[in-house]
């Protein structure tokens, strides 16, 4: 192996490092949440339960035998994930999991489920996800963890997409929670000239998303950069205009707005109950 090609695994794996970070602590948050009295989970309901109550309310709603499921990316996932072990040992449930991010990929593996690829499962009934936010509109955040253009494509090749959330997802508008701004793959040369584009056309400051284990910035799983871009707050946006215009500046790959994708959203809410919205 090439000392380019272990600095570029380096940089991939550096990527993904707060995402799988949070997946860990959220699988240890797991064990906590189960030794809460249920009284006081019903007053003050943690996110992690939140998470799990939602998660586990659409994978039972959504996920039906012999069928083929687009797994997420994300903590929330995590209790999806969980949710979907228990059925297959509990009822026998058949299915094939479709990954979005090497994160999705070790959760399917490790909890001994069927791992599945578009190559040979294009067409998924439901892809189940998490967001960053999502708008009255069901206009959704995504890319928080670096995987929105895998997580676009398996979205795109099922006929449902159903988000799981927290109640600190549910949103008015983009940007009234979520700060962190909208994720945009690009390829890495075009970066500073996609950057002042984007700036001169629609304002608000775009940053280049750095990493944390290492020098230099993050890497997606597809080899690109990403350029977050923090937007004018209280924007009343057309965001499916302003998504068709982004992917039309060359070398933007994909954005992290999922418009007119989503079919239904589940968010655990502080009392223990499931909100849920549709289009």
């Amino acid at each position: 192996m090439t000392r380019a090609t272990v600095k570029r695994l380096a940089q991939v794996i550096d990527c993904h490092w707060n995402l799988n970070r949070l997946t860990n602590n959220t699988f240890t948050s797991v064990s906590k949440t189960n030794s809460r009295s249920s009284y006081t989970g019903k007053l003050n309901m943690s996110l992690n339960e939140a998470k799990r109550i939602a998660a586990h309310r659409a994978v039972d709603e959504w996920v039906k035998t012999n069928t083929t499921v687009g797994i997420g990316s994300g903590s929330t996932v995590v209790f999806a994930v969980e949710r979907l072990a228990e059925r297959v040992r509990k009822e026998g449930l058949k299915i094939i999991c479709v990954p979005t991010s090497f994160q999705a990929r070790q959760l399917i593996v490790e909890n001994d489920l069927t791992l599945g690829d578009l190559d040979r499962n294009p067409k998924l009934a439901v892809a189940i996800d998490g967001a960053d936010e999502v708008d009255r509109n069901m206009v959704l955040i995504k890319g928080g963890g670096g995987c929105l253009l895998q997580e676009k494509i398996v979205a795109s090749c099922a006929e449902k997409m159903v988000v799981i959330a927290d109640y600190t997802k549910n949103s008015e508008y983009l940007g009234e929670q979520y700060r962190k701004g909208i994720p945009i793959e690009v390829v890495p040369m075009a970066y500073v000239p996609i950057k002042e584009r984007i700036a001169a056309r629609f304002g608000g400051e775009l940053k280049l998303r750095m990493a944390v284990a290492k020098a230099g910035p993050c890497v997606t799983d597809n080899g690109n950069f990403i350029l977050d871009w923090h937007f004018k707050e209280s924007c009343d946006c057309d965001w499916a205009k302003v998504n068709g215009e982004l992917l039309q500046i060359p070398g933007v790959v994909e954005t992290g707005l999922f418009v007119n994708m989503a079919t239904k959203a589940y968010f655990g809410m502080a009392d223990g109950s499931v909100k849920t919205q549709e289009k």
